[in-house]
């Protein structure tokens, strides 16, 4: 039950994730105004916002060719998994990016759009893989190795176009996502925002989600019928169980609104959760709040910014409860942190390096937070500049900058002389080897990608020619 948590000592220890270079606005846990009288959430005004990102799939392999729906607006990854979508109108409060893919869930990102703030998004689809297959007249429950167990009420399923009653195989396609996983903001959907049974709008902690789908033997879709109940169970992992409530919130997913929605409660049976739910799409077992915003600038000692930083903030009392985010192209990044915590930023080149170019600790109180500018120290700073030319010799006029750390990818648009000018975080102060081929937007031809090494402080690349390959 909701009025068993004492929200205050919760607060004290939870940390959600950042969602990029957008703001959040300062949320308390009931936003009453004129003697109060419930202020719901505004969906309705919208803001032009652009957003971009990079999809992957379960092995952080690009995903190519994901369709992906921002506003009204819909644009492809390329074959590196990235999407950019300009000046859209977007729900302010809750923008909406949804990526679609045969064969995956649904991966969707929600911000709070700022006029003039561009949003840059990670993005990691989860597979839609059949786990179990049940008859629905008869019910049945199915469970996997991880915990997470299924089960739905015999007859109680129903055609979710028609309405109509389904008795035949009922095929189950289930995912849990991992609470503690270190990949969480780039899995789970919304950005842990939820509006609870009184319509505020509050900050959640998650002990523990799933994404189910119901499909027919015809690929239908199917849902549970009206007045019946499955019954979910989800496990909660060993590290999170001595925080986990008896009794919590279950939340389902509003795709359309991109946020949480409370509905029902879970009881803590032993290491799980177990809740009834009326119907299936993303389901979460969370922990409301109060948050405040928190919001930086990464540049370098010069003053330039430093984009695609991975910025990991975590309790200082808990080293183990973190969530990140990155920093846009002008090394912007904000996001809901805990009010009245202690908490370690840490500023790192990408999710895989361990040594971070820069700490500081800093103390939330009841009021939005912004540090400034944060200066990297010169000896993790490597500046790479140069220029990009086309098959005739000349400065390519419309074109990107991709370097490649490993298995990520980061972009940087061309000036319209075709030159570039861009500053990397290093993993510490050691030299490192980077893979780097540009892009000619207007003859749709890429250069040949090469490695360089580089260390820290100016690195004058050669000449690229953007000839030779092609971008699609």
């Amino acid at each position: 039950m909701l009025s068993t948590f004492n929200v205050k000592s919760i607060c004290r220890n939870l940390l959600l994730g950042f969602t990029l270079s957008v703001f959040f606005s300062c949320q308390k846990s009931l936003d009453y105004e004129n003697e109060g009288v419930l202020v719901p959430p505004d969906l309705l005004t919208k803001i032009s916002s652009s957003v971009s990102g990079f999809i992957t799939d379960e092995n952080d392999r690009a995903v190519m060719g994901a369709t992906v729906l921002v506003g009204s607006s819909t644009v492809i990854t390329d074959k590196y998994g990235y999407f950019e979508a300009k000046n859209v109108q977007v729900i302010k409060e809750a923008a909406v990016v949804t990526a679609t893919k045969a064969g995956y869930f649904k991966g969707i990102k929600t911000y709070i759009a700022k006029e003039g703030k561009a949003a840059f998004f990670r993005i990691k689809l989860i597979p839609k893989k059949t786990v179990g297959v049940i008859t629905a007249a008869a019910g049945g429950t199915i469970s996997q190795p991880n915990g997470l167990s299924i089960k739905l009420p015999a007859g109680g399923i129903i055609n979710a176009l028609t309405n109509t009653a389904y008795t035949g195989t009922v095929n189950i396609a289930a995912y849990w996502i991992n609470p503690a996983a270190n990949d969480l903001n780039r899995i789970m959907p919304g950005d842990l925002r939820g509006i609870n049974t009184e319509g505020a709008l509050q900050l959640l902690q998650t002990f523990g989600m799933a994404a189910v789908e119901l499909t027919g033997s015809s690929g239908e879709l199917l849902q549970i019928a009206d007045g019946q109940k499955a019954t979910l169970t989800l496990p909660i992992p060993s590290s999170l169980s001595a925080a986990a409530p008896a009794s919590i919130p279950l939340w389902y997913f509003d795709e359309s609104k991109g946020l949480w929605k409370q509905e029902g409660s879970a009881t803590k049976t032993g290491n799980t959760y177990v809740g009834d739910v009326s119907h299936f799409s993303f389901w979460n077992v969370d922990v409301p709040a109060n948050f405040v915003q928190f919001s930086c600038t990464v540049v370098s000692t010069t003053g330039q910014p430093i984009p695609n930083a991975f910025v990991k903030i975590s309790l200082v009392n808990d080293p183990a409860n973190w969530r990140h985010g990155y920093t846009d192209i002008n090394g912007y990044v904000s996001g809901p942190v805990p009010a009245n915590a202690q908490l370690l930023m840490e500023i790192f080149s990408n999710s895989s390096c361990t040594t971070a170019g820069y700490s500081q600790a800093f103390t939330t109180t009841t009021g939005n937070i912004y540090l400034g500018n944060i200066s990297i120290p010169g000896s993790t700073v490597a500046n790479i500049s140069g220029s990009v030319t086309n098959c005739a010799g000349n400065p390519v006029t419309n074109g990107n900058l991709y370097v490649q750390f490993g298995n990520v990818f980061k972009r940087y648009p061309l000036s319209g002389t075709g030159a570039y000018n861009y500053n990397l975080l290093l993993c510490g102060s050691s030299n490192s080897s980077i893979t780097v081929f540009a892009e000619d937007l207007t003859t749709l031809t890429q250069s040949i990608p090469v490695s360089y090494p580089i260390a820290p402080g100016n690195n004058s690349l050669a000449v690229i020619q953007a000839c030779g390959g092609n971008t699609q």
